[in-house]
């Protein structure tokens, strides 16, 4: 009997994704079960362990940190926050009020910290928090802790102005949540009030937080996170009405500053960046941590305004989540000094339980943590690079999709059956998922980062991006093509200057997140002479960007279009990070045809199908591509897992949508079914005949075209085609037309356009 081989033992994450070699890379360890990891690195060939594909396989690479490594067990700090440091001016000795309109989205029992100065460590300080019983204060001295609540329910996802006085001298409290007016509500309020015998000492010694509160007086773990928007948080002194402490960030006149007011936190400024500004006299700026979600709309948006660059005021808003995650902050645990030698491409890090060697038992453990090496900047290039779709792989990082979508069997027409990563994903969602996801109050999650565990990016997990992409790579090592491997990190900060040296580019199965000095590297690398093999589908679809200043995040916005699996909410598509707007590229006029000749058409959820040779495929421009190939031939009727060429996810040709006009389509899908469903904006009302045993534009198209100065394109319009390229020992022919294309593309004659 075989048992599965435990994967998440030990988990981790490197400090960077991908590493030139020569350079140094950190990692950050954690396990729950074991106390000594077995260190060994590995250059990936194949991550897919499908037994009826190649399996895992991987070269073993001796470096000078082998061996046992210390472990322990380490927590994950999920939960946005704003951070303000330590300041006496935020614990008045007399009478002060704090308050800020807050826009609630997944109301509890347990209360939820607005706004604090509290530490549960000591039980010191205040704190103004909301439950499903409406809005509490709560305050802690040497006398103990006392609390304060309105007893009225909240209403989750309406605007709430919510505000709490207290008099340490008097011992009076007061709270007031005031829901403000909207569409045929009106405003509508409700207080209390309560005396506790003073004098109270309530300086807690600590930051001020908000969006949770602290546990400890020092350090930035934190505790009561909230869910939903807040916005114009601040603070006075002396008590102060409602109407008044609302009115406290209105710009004052020249030379006019209010010496009562404290802090007033401005979120509509620095959208762009994590530093929240202080717009009193006393600058109390702040800092946020784990990237909550900014340029959200706020309480004061109008609708006229959809960019939050013209109008920052409006979105004065940031989406707190208890379960926001950017970056875990673990001690390192090792580091490598990738030695020079060692040459481009995919790499893990293999940990085992020490002692193992190379004998299989029941309770075998084996993790795998991928980083990618890049070639020393003064190394030779190889003439073919291979494109890391990593921004697609953050982007599914640990999705959990399938777990969590109601419709997933009815959609795939098969069971779900569950991996051990997924009950992992389970076990800990404090790992945080995919952009694909929901947070845990239904917002869709706009932020994916590598600073935390990644299951589903690594040998052995479920087969998804990486896995697929890795079948391309053990083509070239069978077939002994030398090549080099960078990734979209590269080709996003340095643009097409990660191109340079390069006479081919391969991008590969699924490159479907793009940022836009990726998609502008590409063409200009096109232009300027570049071939490119776009060997997928569904790719260059989602306008998105690394976060500048969390530059190990993804940020995206679905927009209300195209295939996904949340919108984003009226007034928020607009990235945060840039302030460019996000969604489709096709809706910002840069569709993938204009850029590999095809575009997202479909996908296939049941049988995949295979290509024909089409017409003009007789054309002799195309006569190298097709050599070996006969006219009504199957091609790629075969494959790993899907079973065709022609599957998961199929893009088409369109001249409208900016194909070129003197592109040769040599081939084009046959044999998919009722299954293959288009992309939304493929149609505009829904009919009978979607699907793609009546649908023409239900299709996968093989496609040709040159370029300037000597370039060309071909592209495949298919994830899985790369699936069928081993089969048969890797003589078929996807694999033929696949090497007749790269050794034509790696001959440094130039092509021509046609007149």
């Amino acid at each position: 009997m075989t048992f599965p081989i435990e994967t998440n033992a030990f988990v981790g994450y490197p400090d960077q994704l991908s590493v030139r070699a020569g350079d140094r890379i950190r990692f950050h360890l954690s396990s729950a079960q074991q106390t000594q990891a077995d260190v060994k690195f590995v250059r990936v060939r194949c991550a897919d362990a499908d037994a009826t594909g190649p399996g895992i396989k991987y070269q073993e690479m001796a470096s000078p940190i082998d061996g046992p490594h210390a472990v322990v067990h380490r927590e994950v700090p999920c939960g946005s926050f704003l951070h303000v440091p330590e300041d006496a001016r935020l614990a008045p000795a007399g009478a002060f009020t704090f308050g800020a309109y807050i826009w609630p989205t997944r109301l509890t029992d347990t209360p939820q910290t607005v706004m604090a100065r509290w530490c549960d460590d000591s039980g010191r300080g205040y704190a103004l928090q909301v439950s499903r019983a409406g809005v509490g204060v709560r305050v802690g001295s040497d006398a103990g802790v006392a609390e304060l609540g309105t007893g009225v329910a909240l209403e989750q996802r309406r605007w709430y102005w919510v505000q709490a006085s207290l008099d340490p001298a008097t011992g009076e409290m007061h709270v007031l949540q005031c829901r403000l007016a909207e569409g045929v509500l009106p405003e509508q309020r409700h207080e209390a009030r309560r005396t506790v015998p003073g004098p109270w000492e309530i300086d807690a010694r600590c930051a001020l937080t908000v969006g949770a509160h602290l546990r400890a007086r020092t350090g930035t773990l934190c505790a009561g996170h909230y869910d939903g928007k807040i916005e114009g948080p601040r603070l006075v002194l002396g008590r102060m009405d409602a109407d008044a402490l609302r009115r406290c960030d209105e710009a004052p006149r020249p030379g006019q500053a209010d010496a009562q007011l404290v802090a007033c936190w401005d979120f509509s400024q620095g959208i762009e960046t994590l530093d929240v500004l202080d717009l009193s006299a006393n600058r109390l700026h702040g800092r946020l941590h784990q990237l909550p979600c900014r340029a959200m709309t706020g309480v004061r948006w109008t609708g006229d305004v959809h960019d939050w660059r013209a109008a920052p005021q409006q979105y004065g808003a940031i989406h707190f989540h208890s379960d926001d995650i950017y970056d875990c902050e673990w001690p390192v645990t090792l580091e490598l000094d990738v030695p020079r030698s060692w040459k481009s491409g995919f790499y893990a890090l293999r940990l085992r339980p020490p002692g193992e060697g190379g004998t299989r038992a029941a309770d075998d453990a084996e993790t795998f943590i991928t980083f990618f090496i890049t070639p020393a900047a003064d190394a030779a290039r190889a003439p073919l690079a291979v494109l890391a779709a990593s921004m697609t792989y953050m982007a599914y990082a640990n999705s959990a999709l399938r777990l969590h979508a109601v419709h997933f069997e009815v959609l795939t027409e098969r069971l779900l059956m569950l991996t051990g990563d997924d009950v992992y994903l389970q076990e800990h969602p404090e790992v945080g998922q995919s952009t694909y996801d929901h947070h845990i109050d239904g917002s869709g999650r706009a932020y994916s980062s590598w600073l935390r565990p990644v299951l589903n990016m690594r040998p052995r997990s479920t087969p998804g991006n990486l896995a697929i992409d890795s079948h391309f790579l053990d083509w070239l090592e069978e077939k002994g093509i030398d090549y080099d491997v960078i990734t979209d990190v590269e080709l996003d900060r340095q643009g097409p200057g990660a191109l340079a040296g390069y006479r081919t580019l391969a991008t590969l199965s699924h490159p479907e997140y793009y940022s836009e000095a990726m998609m502008n590297g590409i063409m200009a690398f096109q232009n300027g002479g570049g071939r490119h093999l776009a060997l997928g589908a569904n790719g260059f679809y989602w306008r998105c960007a690394f976060h500048p200043q969390a530059p190990a995040a993804v940020e995206v916005r679905r927009g209300m279009a195209g295939t996904r699996t949340w919108e984003s909410q009226p007034g928020e598509v607009h990235l945060a990070g840039t302030g460019e707007p996000g969604a489709l590229w096709r809706h910002s006029g840069f569709a993938p045809q204009k850029l590999i000749g095809v575009g997202f058409a479909a996908m296939v959820y049941d049988h995949a199908g295979y290509y024909l040779l089409t017409p003009d495929a007789a054309n002799p421009r195309v006569a190298f591509a097709v050599e070996g190939i006969a006219p009504g031939e199957r091609i790629g009727d075969y494959g790993v897992r899907i079973g065709g060429a022609v599957g998961i996810e199929i893009d088409r040709f369109d001249v409208g949508l900016g194909s070129p006009p003197h592109a040769v389509m040599l081939a084009t899908s046959h044999g998919l079914g009722p299954g293959a469903l288009p992309t939304p904006e493929e149609y505009r009302t829904t009919v009978h005949g979607l699907d793609g045993e009546q649908n023409a534009l239900v299709r996968a198209d093989m496609v040709f075209f040159e370029t300037a100065n000597g370039g060309a394109v071909f592209a495949t319009g298919s994830i899985s085609y790369v699936l069928s390229l081993s089969h048969n020992s890797y003589d078929n022919n996807i694999s033929r037309i696949t090497g007749n294309v790269l050794q034509r593309f790696l001959d440094p004659t130039p092509f021509e356009v046609p007149a």
